[in-house]
């Protein structure tokens, strides 16, 4: 006598019940850890080009200030004048101790209103400066 093996006829589907979850929780994810660019660049420059240059970390701690060639100041969103850069600048520190100013200044901008910038943000009490640089390749 012969036994048959008797095969259940159930077949094995992914459970999609726990999707709609998950696609939840990764866009949720993602909404969360994305940074979005918060300034409009308002202001003409190029970056002068350095053969070492290091990244800051933590980007948290980084207050921007843009300086063109055409002698233009921009902090945030807004073209200000150099008499500006140091209330807006100490509001900043107070808010922020530990703020990284970064200045973006045009390769063919002059150094002078550099050089009132830097003074300005040393009565501001904001004394951790950063110049940014393109990499030379």
């Amino acid at each position: 006598m012969k036994f048959e093996k008797k095969r259940a006829g159930v077949k094995q589907e992914i459970p999609t019940a726990s999707m709609p979850d998950i696609v939840f929780m990764l866009l949720l994810f993602f909404m969360v850890t994305t940074t979005l660019r918060e300034v409009d660049v308002l202001v003409d420059f190029k970056l002068p080009e350095a053969e070492a240059i290091e990244k800051i970390e933590n980007k948290r701690l980084i207050s921007y200030i843009w300086v063109g060639n055409d002698k233009r100041i921009q902090i945030n969103d807004s073209i200000v004048r150099l008499e500006e850069v140091r209330p807006i600048m100490y509001s900043k520190s107070q808010v922020l101790p530990n703020v990284i100013v970064s200045l973006r200044v045009d390769q063919n901008a002059d150094m002078g209103l550099v050089t009132d910038i830097q003074q300005e943000l040393r009565k501001a009490y904001c004394l951790r400066i950063n110049y940014s640089a393109n990499i030379k390749i």
